[in-house]
């Protein structure tokens, strides 16, 4: 018998775990490794992954992605009821198009210094007291993994661009 505890399948920890899943498959094709999941009712009902290469799409960011998914899978552009899991703090756009959707929590893994817009950064656009929705926000779940992910990608491509 193992004195590990049982898989909480509805725990933060596992639904990070999905979205560096999602982090994973941009990594694997060459993009900016961030990857996001939308959950409700404690169900995955949407998935993306960085595709700002892929799609030349400056705008096609894993949160953005995600969140036209689920707003597909609801049936609504509000997703009042549902959380977005996502491995980097979302940037500014993100953060607005969060807002928008008046998603009701985001759990972010790494901050992001230099452009994050969820307290993390710069700026905390998903609690904006002037805006008509307000964001509960967890940062730092599987923080750690997220920024290595990250930091190992940038590493490479900068390995890469010394070789040339």
């Amino acid at each position: 018998m193992s004195d590990q505890p049982p898989i909480d399948l509805q725990s933060d920890a596992f639904f990070m775990g999905q979205a560096l899943r999602e982090a994973a498959k941009a990594y694997e094709r060459g993009e900016v490794p961030v990857g996001a999941v939308v959950v409700r009712e404690a169900r995955v009902i949407a998935r993306g992954f960085n595709q700002v290469e892929a799609l030349k799409d400056a705008t096609a960011h894993a949160e953005m992605l995600a969140l036209t998914s689920a707003e597909g899978a609801v049936g609504d552009w509000r997703l009042t009821d549902c959380d977005l899991y996502v491995t980097k703090e979302p940037c500014p756009m993100c953060a607005g198009a969060i807002v928008h959707c008046r998603v009701r929590r985001v759990i972010f893994g790494c901050p992001s210094p230099k452009d994050g817009a969820c307290g993390g950064g710069f700026v905390n656009i998903l609690q904006q007291p002037t805006l008509n929705h307000a964001c509960e926000i967890t940062p730092g779940v599987l923080g750690d993994d997220c920024a290595l992910l990250l930091q190992t990608f940038f590493r490479e491509a900068r390995e890469k661009a010394n070789k040339v």
